[in-house]
């Protein structure tokens, strides 16, 4: 854990920080306008597992794979699926990295707060076991369990929450910068 932590600080750098954002956001847009539309024409509105951040039930996953047939599971596990085996890495890589980054501005890194930068990590590892169960659900949808389902369902909320919680706060980091911000300029001006 501190070996983890080590590397955060090391590299939350502005330039790291903005490279690996912009790679992350070019790889989570491909999946958005590329990957996942491709699946959904086989899903006949319904949504894919990956972006149901509620959750989803047995019925839900089996009338999904059925409807989605042959050729839309096929694309779902070999055109949708491999490019999120790439994204969650890079996600809980760079906003871990823009975490600390802004926890640096504030002075906070070197104390509890830094770890906040592993809910990233958090929500990148559950994305992977959210994936694996999807990969064992379109390779064996005919024989659906109740324990796979549920299992992975856990994941994808565990993704989900993870994420939530980590953007609000980061964005109550942000406001903070910003206020830091402002008053040393105020204070600047005043000397």
């Amino acid at each position: 854990m501190n070996q983890l932590t080590k590397f955060i600080e090391r590299n939350a750098s502005g330039k790291k920080v903005l490279l690996l954002f912009i790679l992350t956001n070019l790889i989570y847009a491909f999946m958005l306008m590329v990957t996942i539309p491709n699946t959904m024409i086989f899903s006949d509105g319904m949504k894919l597992l990956d972006m149901m951040p509620t959750g989803y039930s047995f019925d839900y996953v089996n009338n999904l794979l059925n409807t989605l047939g042959t050729k839309g599971r096929k694309i779902y596990l070999t055109n949708q699926i491999p490019v999120d085996m790439i994204y969650p890495l890079f996600f809980g890589i760079s906003y871990s990295l823009i975490m600390a980054y802004f926890l640096k501005k504030i002075n906070k890194l070197n104390s509890t707060y830094k770890y906040l930068c592993l809910l990233p990590l958090l929500a990148g590892i559950a994305d992977y076991f959210e994936n694996f169960g999807i990969i064992i659900m379109l390779n064996n949808y005919q024989n659906l369990t109740e324990v796979l389902v549920s299992t992975t369902n856990i994941f994808s909320i565990i993704k989900s929450f993870a994420t939530t919680i980590f953007f609000v706060l980061l964005l109550i980091i942000l406001i903070t910068v910003g206020i830091n911000y402002f008053k040393n300029i105020k204070t600047l001006k005043h000397n």
